[in-house]
């Protein structure tokens, strides 16, 4: 543990102690620093994590103060654990929520994408600008797949950094994520394959099986904890499946994250039946702690795991720039690519590359983890005090996606519609899943900067909420 954490958790369990309560002022970064024998910069970064986890708060010209923390909210139960779709049909309903989202008068709580004003990169437009006078005819065939050499080589030495040996001739850059991953699956399967993924599930996997015509057998996972192992032991058991997608950490759309022991217990699953993973990691720099969580990738030794991450969600969401260690498979997604998009954007490849080697990423990922810390932490407070205490809300620690469970009897895709119609958006639970099984459930957005207009959409969410509930 560094010094920052240490002073860090010094002041935590002070405030746990009730030796600093909700309003408290703290003391000055100079007089903590003075205190403890540590040097300014290390008390900042002590108070800026402490900030980011929601435990203190800044007020400007003034310090710091000790947050408010509302009492704990009650978690989301667990589902079924194992339920079997031999067809899946979601297409049409999810393209209607996400239209509705669009609406720049409507608060967009259902909206996938965190808020766009946190990649407010000038740095980036600069990037984008000079490699755009400087690309010629030729830059497009340098760039086919694997894509752009520096980019990869790039991405390859952030593996390296945490300690992953992934070579730069093992990925290849996609067109987001979600091309990573649709063509991931492609290489492993094909049509009537059976494929398990999460319980409630990223709706991109819903839509990736249907268009390949795929059959998902949909395995319990929990806000938590993350997929019930268990389920899946028994889902291997029961059924022929060439694949297993899902997300390691911060789950679309229940934050869930699962632990270094529940992860080594799935790669070994998986390698024993000779299963791959197709590894979702697209929120995986947007951690609240102090250290990067490993993927699953990391416990990879036959190349049995395709990790697919991409910098929509951390960097650039407009450039739609993706990939995929691909390990094994990388020559067959090649040709994959080539037969579909042909390949990635290339002055956004480029833009990216430089954008990586002349620094700043690393500073923009601590500011934007902080940022988003702090609104999931207002969100919260804000369910906590307007919304019915029968709602139950997940505590994810990354990411900005929170999960709420209403009383089995309430429908969301009422509360949804009946929202819409008053200006605030949110996503149903039928958006995750094939059947009924969460149409008590829905997911909001907290990436947004909080002001009052939020405050009233999540009033106006509570009001219809108590009109949902019967008569007591």
């Amino acid at each position: 543990m560094t010094r920052y954490e240490q002073l860090a958790q010094q002041i935590r369990e002070q405030i746990q102690n009730r030796v600093w309560r909700a309003g408290d002022k703290l003391p000055s970064l100079r007089e903590s620093g003075k205190r403890a024998g540590l040097s300014l910069m290390t008390v900042v970064q002590s108070y800026q994590l402490l900030e980011s986890q929601g435990w203190i708060v800044a007020r400007p010209q003034s310090g710091y103060y000790v947050a408010a923390r509302p009492q704990p909210l009650p978690e989301p139960a667990r589902g079924e654990k194992l339920l079997l779709s031999e067809q899946v049909d979601i297409n049409t309903f999810i393209f209607d929520v996400l239209q509705a989202s669009q609406d720049p008068e409507i608060v967009p709580f259902g909206s996938a994408f965190p808020d766009a004003t946190l990649f407010a990169q000038p740095r980036l437009a600069r990037a984008l600008s000079s490699v755009a006078r400087k690309f010629t005819p030729h830059s497009s065939l340098a760039n086919l797949p694997p894509g752009n050499d520096a980019l990869r080589r790039h991405i390859a030495q952030r593996y390296a950094l945490s300690g992953m040996q992934v070579a730069p001739d093992e990925i290849v850059i996609t067109a987001g994520a979600m091309e990573s991953l649709s063509l991931s699956l492609q290489a492993v399967t094909q049509p009537g394959d059976y494929v398990a993924i999460e319980s409630p599930a990223f709706y991109g996997a819903l839509q990736a099986l249907e268009r390949l015509r795929l059959k998902a057998v949909a395995i319990a996972t929990h806000p938590q904890d993350g997929i019930d192992l268990d389920a899946l032991q028994q889902a291997v058991d029961q059924y022929p499946i060439k694949a297993c997608w899902l997300m390691t950490h911060f789950q679309n759309p229940q934050g869930a994250s699962m632990s270094d022991d529940n992860k080594r217990r799935l790669v070994a699953l998986l390698r024993e039946r000779q299963i791959t993973l197709i590894e979702d990691d697209v929120y995986g720099e947007l951690y609240f702690s102090a250290e990067r969580p490993l993927p699953a990738k990391a416990l990879d030794s036959g190349g049995q795991i395709l990790h697919c991450s991409s910098f929509s969600k951390c960097l650039a969401p407009g450039f739609r720039v993706g990939w995929v260690a691909a390990g094994r498979y990388a020559q067959q997604i090649q040709r994959l690519q080539l037969m579909s998009t042909v390949s990635t954007s290339v002055p956004t490849q480029m833009a990216l590359a430089d954008y990586l080697l002349h620094g700043g990423y690393d500073t923009h990922l601590r500011r934007l983890r902080r940022l988003l810390a702090q609104r999931q932490s207002v969100m919260r407070q804000a369910i906590a005090h307007h919304f019915p205490p029968t709602v139950k809300v997940s505590q994810p620690d990354g990411g900005y996606f929170l999960w709420l469970e209403l009383e089995p009897a309430l429908s969301s895709m009422e509360l949804y519609r009946q929202a819409l119609a008053q200006g605030v958006s949110i996503a149903p639970g039928r958006m995750f899943t094939t059947g009924d099984h969460f149409n008590h459930c829905f997911r909001l957005n907290a990436s947004f900067e909080w002001h009052d207009r939020f405050e009233e959409a999540i009033k106006t969410l509570a009001k219809l909420i108590r009109q949902l509930e019967p008569a007591r």
